[in-house]
């Protein structure tokens, strides 16, 4: 199940799944670029389930869970990924707005592993993925919302290791530099973002942003079998970044 799979990084990695021969549950609020996602999907041969909902509402992300395990029997692999990326400093940011992300990529992530937990135990195991990013492990200027948001992410990626280890559950993270997402391209438009995202690409030591599949490619490897003795780590793929 990948959850926020209509745009972006959780669209990338679905379409690496599928490629994989995955059944797929995708999970987006955006109904409409979901289910025509979907449509594309099936048109390869892919056994797609679609939840339209928000992660951020438990009875919703209860039912994404569920429709996976109804449709499949089981859940093997999830991608908490579904988030939002305001944008500000601590005086831009408001009240309301630190309750919007921390809702979604807090506490949408928490209860995404908390009902994916609650699947993998009834079937011996799985993997989890959660998306962090480079502002979930160290400080960027303008992230006073997101960043702490993202360091949820990687605590509850943490946490959840130790505590589900020994019952064949895995849970890891990414953490992601600046990637080139529908979100981050919309940056540019807004104000003060195309001198912030030329600024934060200057800071990548590969000298640009990354693209969605390489995130992608990331999530896989952690949520494959070849990952089978990782758990509790917070994988970057940020070109360079964090390594300064």
């Amino acid at each position: 199940m990948i959850t926020g799979a209509a745009y972006g990084i959780g669209r990338a990695t679905a379409a690496l799944f599928a490629r994989e021969g995955a059944r797929l549950t995708v999970t987006d609020i955006q109904g409409e670029p979901l289910l025509a996602f979907a449509d594309e999907l099936r048109e390869t041969g892919v056994d797609v389930e679609t939840v339209i909902g928000d992660v951020s509402r438990e009875d919703d992300a209860r039912r994404m869970i569920t429709a996976a395990t109804e449709r499949f029997g089981r859940l093997d692999v999830l991608v908490a990924n579904a988030g939002i990326i305001p944008l500000g400093d601590v005086q831009e940011m408001t009240a309301a707005a630190w309750d919007d992300v921390m809702a979604i990529d807090g506490r949408g992530m928490f209860l995404s592993c908390k009902f994916g937990i609650e699947a993998m135990l009834a079937t011996g195991g799985g993997s989890i993925v959660c998306l962090s990013s480079i502002s979930g492990v160290a400080g960027q200027k303008r992230q006073a919302a997101y960043g702490p948001a993202k360091f949820v992410a990687t605590g509850l990626a943490k946490h959840l290791a130790i505590e589900w280890a020994d019952r064949g559950i895995r849970v890891n993270a990414v953490a992601p530099g600046t990637i080139t997402t529908e979100r981050v391209n919309q940056m540019r438009d807004e104000p003060g973002g195309a001198e912030y995202l030329a600024a934060v690409e200057a800071q990548h030591p590969m000298g640009r942003m990354g693209e969605p599949a390489e995130v992608a490619s990331a999530i896989a490897f952690l949520a494959s079998d070849d990952a089978s003795f990782i758990t509790g780590a917070v994988l970057p793929v940020d070109g360079g970044y964090l390594a300064q």
